[in-house]
């Protein structure tokens, strides 16, 4: 999957869909900044940045220039748009997918602490 499309996708442009999908499930744009800062390490502030219009940060410099991204993620499974997280085996696809992943828990309702695999959560 070298040189998918999805890659080159300024991540400024996807980051209101990511807040679209959460606000019409009445969450927050705040839920949805909190879960891309637990899973790339990145600052609320760094977060700002990339997340202005006309950013021009593709997903793929996006993840490539994370902080430093949750070991935790690995404890997320499951079936993303009809693939199941765990046999992605391309680690640019599999990160963007973690993020969708996240993002849907928090549209479906999901405790934040179960979202962001917190031990007490178990």
């Amino acid at each position: 999957m070298a040189g998918h499309r999805i890659y080159k996708l300024a991540f400024s442009d996807l980051y209101p869909n990511y807040t679209a999908k959460a606000e019409r499930k009445g969450r927050t744009a705040a839920e949805v900044d909190e879960i891309i800062c637990w899973l790339t390490g990145y600052s609320a502030a760094e977060l700002e940045v990339l997340i202005t219009p006309g950013n021009d940060t593709n997903l793929e410099q996006f993840f490539d220039a994370a902080p430093k991204l949750n070991e935790a993620r690995s404890a997320i499974k499951g079936v993303i748009c009809g693939v199941r997280i765990e046999e992605i085996e391309d680690p640019l696809m599999r990160e963007i997918r973690y993020l969708d992943k996240l993002i849907d828990e928090l549209a479906k309702g999901k405790a934040m602490e179960k979202i962001l695999r917190s031990p007490q959560a178990s």
